[in-house]
């Protein structure tokens, strides 16, 4: 299963996100609830290096299945309103998929 975790401030805004596990919902290069995480998780970093020009800290880890992403301390007010936005996209897009595949990813939040 995919352990997915929410970093939040106290105002309710993400600080950073924490994947890790495989879904295992499908054979090795057949998993679409993996491919639908990555993807989801991946473009939002990209999303976020590109658009709000933040180089957040990322680890990657083992083999595969783990993902930790942090924005770092010092952004603007536009780079943090911008980052959240999309962050919250993802989220949505990620409580979407664990509605239709719950028992394949869980989303937490701290």
């Amino acid at each position: 299963m995919i352990q997915v975790t929410i970093y939040r401030k106290k105002n309710g805004n993400i600080t950073a996100f924490e994947l890790s596990g495989h879904a295992e919902s499908g054979p090795k290069g057949h998993d679409l609830v993996c491919a639908a995480v990555s993807a989801v998780s991946f473009g939002m970093v990209n999303a976020v290096i590109k658009l709000c020009e933040i180089e957040p800290i990322v680890d990657q880890g083992g083999a595969g299945g783990y993902l930790a992403v942090t924005l770092p301390d010092e952004l603007t007010e536009e780079q943090a309103n911008q980052a959240e936005l999309l962050l919250e996209g993802m989220c949505v897009s990620l409580e979407t998929i664990e509605r239709d595949y719950g028992q394949y990813i869980s989303i937490s939040e701290k």
